[in-house]
């Protein structure tokens, strides 16, 4: 027989749906255990250390930190990176499924807070041989409709505060996001930078390989016509072959720093295209940071960690709700008979409830551990909270410091290339006029590279103080 399930018995549901609309009235007015959150303090510095004067703005409240990274990164082909970066990176894309994955957590903890409801149905028809001689009618039917439904009414806040820990979660999985965002620009944007500075020593090496291989033209010259001996030559290759050693580890180094960048941009290895000469320009001064206080609200990595505490903090009420008694709740209403016109009929209709309760009485210290571990926890998630935010400070003031002295430190580099430019240029005139030997050469020559080397670290330096003090401003993830 073909049971039909089209028809509504609210005769028997009706009694069922009552029953847990009382309860849920009981539910509404339950208590909720767990502590209300309250942010902890922590004293902010009036000031960031190594911020000058002019590093605060007229109002006090505009911060660098603030900016677009569009806006802070103006460099065509930066941006470019940047943008490649966001769009395909595996650690930011691993990072949306993290939330996309606690969404789901919190659907499913959530559903703890309602009743669940099943339908069902049985059916069972058999034809019967008339060998077997009984009164059975034959074919055998039989046929059955039920709803039930059950409910563990919430009446200590328990699954309102699971709900509630897993919301925190949720936003704490949505600021790690946003802190991998943040990281993401500010790694693409370092690596930009060495490879950059990498490529300008690069440029240096080859131009001081072809002076010096002028040299060693010039003193072999010399030393067949008898005017300078063999050991100028062998001095001169000295400089030569220093400067071509060099090459061959500069242009690895710019390859694997290639391959990290493609890394970064969720691709496979190969070369990253790279004309902008200004890549190590200076970085504009005196830029405003705001207040200190401001970037509690504005990095990402401390709003993820309040959200961890708020979790820890809905877990205490988890664990006190342990201890009160719980009310199990279950009810199934039916109709059946043994043909399709009396299944519906209300004298084959059953109607049954159960509850339960239980309270614990001994569980062996287990129930008093789960509180003293969520407090606990909790505790340790402030200390982080307040480490988070010290150490945001510190990052802030390091990058602030940095950018002030690298800044002190290429103007001085400029000065000594200019100065061992100038003693090299003289020291080669000397040597050709035979006024000096060729060691002076070589000292001079061999201090101008290294100070020219040193020069593009210091502008490198300079230009990634300011990336760090926008990352360490909270910049790059809005």
């Amino acid at each position: 027989m073909r049971l039909e399930m089209n028809k509504n018995n609210s005769g028997a549901i009706k009694p069922v749906l009552m029953l847990l609309g009382a309860i849920s009235l009981f539910a509404i007015a339950g208590c909720n255990l767990g502590p209300k959150y309250q942010r902890p303090s922590y004293t902010a510095p009036a000031a960031y250390r190594g911020a000058g004067d002019a590093a605060v703005s007229s109002d006090g409240k505009t911060s660098f930190g603030d900016e677009q990274w569009a806006a802070v990164y103006r460099e065509p082909e930066l941006q470019e990176l940047i943008r490649k970066a966001l769009a395909n990176n595996y650690d930011l894309r691993i990072a949306a499924q993290h939330v996309l994955e606690q969404q789901a957590q919190v659907k499913i903890t959530r559903s703890q807070e309602f009743p669940t409801v099943t339908v069902g149905g049985t059916g069972i028809g058999a034809a019967l041989p008339s060998s077997l001689g009984t009164d059975i009618s034959s074919p055998l039917v039989d046929g059955s409709i039920n709803l039930s439904a059950a409910w563990t009414p919430d009446f200590w806040g328990l699954y309102r505060k699971q709900t509630e820990a897993a919301r925190a979660q949720l936003l704490a999985q949505t600021w790690a996001q946003r802190t991998v965002r943040m990281t993401l620009v500010q790694q693409v944007a370092t690596a930009y930078l060495q490879l950059r500075a990498l490529d300008r020593q690069l440029e240096i090496t080859k131009q001081t390989i072809k002076a010096r291989q002028d040299s060693v033209d010039l003193t072999k010259t010399l030393e067949s016509g008898g005017s300078a001996p063999l050991s100028d030559v062998r001095q001169a290759e000295q400089l030569l072959y220093t400067a071509t050693s060099e090459l061959p580890q500069l242009e690895e180094q710019i390859q694997q720093q290639e391959n990290a960048i493609k890394l970064l941009l969720g691709e496979n290895p190969g070369p990253i295209v790279r004309n902008d000469p200004n890549a190590l320009t200076p970085p504009p001064q005196d830029l405003p940071t705001g207040l200190p206080s401001q970037l509690l609200e504005r990095r990402p990595d401390i709003q993820q960690a309040e959200a961890t505490l708020i979790s820890a903090n809905a877990q205490i009420g988890v664990a006190r709700a342990q201890f009160f008694p719980s009310l199990s709740i279950s009810a199934s209403g039916g109709v059946g008979g043994d043909s399709l016109s009396s299944i519906f009929d209300p004298a084959g209709k059953t109607i049954y409830g159960i509850g339960s309760l239980a309270q614990p009485l001994f569980e062996g210290g287990k129930l008093r551990g789960q509180l003293k571990l969520s407090e606990a926890t909790k505790q340790e998630m402030v200390l982080s909270y307040q480490k988070t935010i010290a150490g945001a400070f510190r990052d802030v003031s390091n990058a602030l410091v940095a950018l002030n002295k690298q800044r002190v430190y290429r103007e001085q580099q400029e000065k000594l290339v200019a100065a061992a430019q100038d003693a090299t240029r003289l020291a080669r005139m000397r040597y050709q006029g035979g006024s000096t030997g060729y060691l002076e050469v070589l000292t001079t020559d061999s201090n101008l590279f290294s100070a020219q080397l040193n020069l593009v670290s210091a502008q490198e330096g300079e230009a990634l103080a300011l990336v760090q003090l926008y990352d360490a401003l909270g910049g790059g993830w809005q």
